[in-house]
């Protein structure tokens, strides 16, 4: 069920953890991978073992691809976002993909539409990891941290049915904000 959290921010955390360095992608085949991040993502690739490698692009944050043998079993819901600088290149990198996907190996593809404030698309790549292609802004989600008005932690005067999946500045300027 929907709800409104409340903050158990604290300065004292049981774990003090400087920053979100990495996440683990799984690979059916390590090489097929490769091709398929270098060729059709751009991302940069270096191969850390034999069965890993690790890929990153625009920031420090990497992900392990590690080699298994089985498709990956995340969901559409558990997908990694890729930016893109505008809506018209959220619909040629649809057209690319679908015009791409047995090249590629690439599953399923959704249509671009708008969805939780963004205009985006979610393809499935070689090795069944979702991805989503989504055209938000120049630095993604992290403008939201900056205005305190989108944070809606134990606000009460909001009617969970009409909200977003990410603020908006309609929501942003509701009653109740402080």
């Amino acid at each position: 069920m929907p709800q409104i959290t409340t903050s158990c921010r604290t300065e004292n955390p049981l774990v003090p953890v400087g920053m979100i360095s990495h996440g683990t992608l799984t690979s059916l085949d390590l090489q097929k991978s490769r091709r398929f991040y270098e060729e059709v993502l751009g991302l940069e690739v270096i191969q850390t073992s034999p069965v890993s490698m690790l890929i990153r692009l625009g920031s420090d944050h990497t992900y392990a691809v590690v080699e298994t043998g089985q498709p990956s079993t995340m969901g559409l819901l558990d997908h990694n976002g890729l930016d893109v600088p505008s809506a018209e290149a959220v619909d040629d990198a649809y057209a690319a993909l679908v015009a791409n996907k047995s090249e590629y190996g690439i599953g399923r593809v959704t249509k671009p539409l708008m969805q939780h404030g963004t205009y985006s698309f979610y393809f499935a790549d070689c090795d069944g990891n979702w991805w989503e292609i989504v055209h938000f802004g120049p630095r993604g989600y992290a403008p939201m941290y900056e205005n305190p008005a989108l944070d809606i932690t134990g606000r009460t005067d909001i009617d969970l049915d009409a909200l977003e999946h990410t603020g908006s500045d309609e929501q942003a300027s509701r009653p109740g904000d402080a």
